[in-house]
Order: C-alpha cells, then structure tokens, then sequence
C-alpha cells in the first residue's frame, strides 16, 4: 500500500491544514496488524506553533464509546450482567419510568434494558430544545457543569440516574436516536463491577493494553501535550474553552462520562483497535474472548430502527449499529469506499476509528475541531485508504 499512497495522504492532509479545514491532524493506517503509515500536518497549538504529533493528547468524546461498549462486553462474558436486564436493576432512577408527549406522559411499555443502551433505542437523547425531554436533559447538563467546582460535581452514577428521571423521548426500542446512553453504561459499570468507571477501565483495559495516556483527565505533567480545540469562524479558525456535556479534561471531576469523557492519542487508541482486531488478544493478554468480540464488533439494528438512523444521519446510511459502534451493511449505499463489516466510531471533535476485519485495515485519525464528527477529510483519506488497499 505504502508506494504513492502515503504522499497522496499527506497531501490532503497539508491541503486541509492551508485551508483551515482543520489546526492540525495526524493519521495512522495499520495493515495486516502492521503499522502501515503515519503521517501528520498543522498544529496542536496555532498559537505556540506546537506541532501534531503522534503522541499529542486529544478528547476523545464520542470515541469513548467503544471502549465503553468494550467494558459491557466484559462484564457480560463474565456473567456479571445480562443485556436483556432493566437499567433499573442498577440505577433506581430508571425505575417506573414514563414517556414525555406533548400531551402529557404515559407509563413505558417495557423497561428500558441494557441492549436498548447499547443499540441507542432507549429513548434518552442529547439535551436539545425540541422536546420536552430533550429540554429536561439540556438543563440537568447545565447543572452538572455548573456544580463542576463544587468538589468535582455529580457523580457518574447520580448523573445517570437523574437522566433517568427526564423521562423518555419515545417508548424503548422504538426507534434509534443518538444520546446519553453510552453515559448511563458507564454508571452501570460502575454499580456492577463496585469501583469508579475510570479504575475499571484503567484495571481491565488501559494497564493490561499498555495505553499509559488514556484517561478521563490529563495530569498536570501531560498538559503540554494536549492539543487545543478550535472552531470555524468567517475568519478562519479560533481557538475556543470547551466543557460540552460536562467534558472538561484538563481536570479531575466526578462525573465520567462513558459517552465523551475519555482523552488519548493515536498509539494508545491503536493498541485498543489492534485489540479487537486480533479476537481479543494483547500479547499474552487475553482482554475479551474471541466470541465476545465478534458479538460486539457485528451489532445491528431492526429494519425499522435502521430506517430511522439513515433518515436523521445522511453520513451513516448504509451502515448500521450496535454496542456503540456503527458497522457497515450495505456498502453501495455509504458515501464513500469501505468494506462490509468494518466497525468503528469517532467523536464531535474529529477523532476517528475503523477497523476492516475483511481488509485487515486500521484507520485512525486524530484532530480537534468543534461539531466535527467524521470530517470531508477523513472521508478523503479513508477513499484513498481503502482504493489502494491490496496494492
């Protein structure tokens, strides 16, 4: 693959840097279990002219929800919880909930379960302002940031449990509708295994896999390395202080939030990629086990639910998902090149995450820039990525 490809790469990348598309991004591509290429363009810091670099430190967000996802798949090998279970069998806010209607509420019809968390059917959005609970969640956030200097806030399962009683948007297993409930498995994590989300993740995950600069905060000694946010402007872009959905990274609070919490970089992202890609294992580690890993990496929607997910999110039709991930099922229809069953995920600031069992390819990107979600770029980079990738 390497010949001429890696040029083409790093001239997309160098484009969208001039073009102010991006601050900064770097990109790694592993063939085969194999690094393959790296390359990186622009800066982590415009204004300290601090380049990105591999081990540059960037949030994660929504990219924090496989490994997430990865943590369910552990306790439930282990027999410790069944997916089929009641969230509320962990958390006494999801007990006796109801619906919100304009009309007023009505009792749910069956309990939201943990499959509905993982599948993203339970009905718990992101806080928005056009429902009743979308405005109940948007305000509870609110708060929760608000009481972050207070002892570190809300706690990751007093959160879960107060979005819990927002009520829900429509009745569990509905239909698909991207939110919080990646947040809410991180609680259950917690009320299952008896210790906080980030030392569970730390124990069974980040040791084991060597991942030393995974966390939910980063050290003082580390902040140098963590890479600014920035937005587009009509002048180009701007350097910008975010604390989205409680997210603030740069200190130690007490809500960690299995949806967006996590902070890493590209090589320690890799070792949990690579993970996956090898049925599990980690050198001698045997991290999860070969069946449980093909269960999380092939999780799929109902027709209908599927339906919903291509009418509200034009980037993924084609795929579906399941256990926070998205997996592709029809190639002709994404928006771009890609191979059937790949799986993955990225994050609202950029950071991105494939990996093509079939293709045996890794790709993974790493940039900072508000809403980003899966960039033009990326989808340039994965085109040229996956066009070359038996050469």
């Amino acid at each position: 693959m390497r010949q001429g490809i890696e040029q083409k790469l790093q001239q997309i990348m160098n484009a969208a840097v001039e073009k102010q598309e991006v601050a900064g991004i770097n990109l790694l591509v592993l063939k085969d279990g194999k690094e393959e290429i790296y390359c990186e363009a622009g800066f982590a810091d415009i204004a300290e002219q601090k380049p990105m670099k591999r081990d540059t430190i960037c949030r994660l967000y929504s990219m924090t929800k496989p490994v997430t996802g990865a943590a369910i798949m552990l306790l439930m090998e282990r027999g410790l919880l069944d997916l089929a279970d009641p969230v509320s069998m962990y958390l006494e806010g999801f007990r006796n909930q109801t619906v919100n209607k304009v009309s007023g509420t009505e009792p749910v019809k069956r309990p939201v379960t943990v499959r509905d968390l993982l599948s993203m059917t339970s009905g718990l959005p992101y806080g928005h302002e056009g429902s009743i609970t979308g405005k109940n969640v948007l305000k509870l956030f609110e708060e929760a940031i608000s009481k972050i200097p207070n002892n570190g806030g809300m706690g990751t399962i007093e959160l879960a449990n107060r979005l819990g009683g927002c009520g829900l948007e429509f009745q569990p297993g509905e239909t698909f509708m991207y939110g919080t409930s990646a947040d809410i498995l991180g609680a259950v994590a917690e009320a299952v295994s008896g210790m906080s989300f980030g030392d569970f993740l730390e124990k069974e995950f980040f040791e084991p896999l060597g991942m030393k600069d995974t966390a939910f905060y980063v050290p003082d000694e580390k902040l140098s390395r963590l890479a600014k946010v920035y937005e587009e402007t009509g002048d180009g872009l701007r350097e910008i202080d975010t604390n989205h959905l409680g997210v603030t990274a740069i200190e130690k609070i007490a809500f960690e939030s299995g949806g967006a919490g996590l902070v890493s970089t590209l090589d320690d992202y890799e070792k949990f990629a690579t993970m996956l890609m090898q049925s599990g294992k980690s050198g001698k580690n045997q991290i999860l086990k070969p069946q449980t890993v093909a269960y999380f990496t092939s999780g799929q929607l109902t027709n209908w639910q599927r339906d919903d997910l291509w009418k509200s999110w034009d980037g993924l039709c084609g795929y579906s998902y399941g256990n926070l991930m998205r997996v592709l099922a029809k190639p002709g229809l994404a928006v771009g090149l890609g191979g059937k069953g790949e799986y993955g995920w990225d994050g609202w600031l950029g950071a991105y995450f494939c990996n093509a069992p079939k293709e045996k390819l890794t790709i993974l990107a790493m940039l900072q820039k508000k809403d980003a979600g899966t960039t033009h770029v990326v989808r340039k980079l994965r085109n040229v990525i996956f066009s070359a990738k038996d050469e």
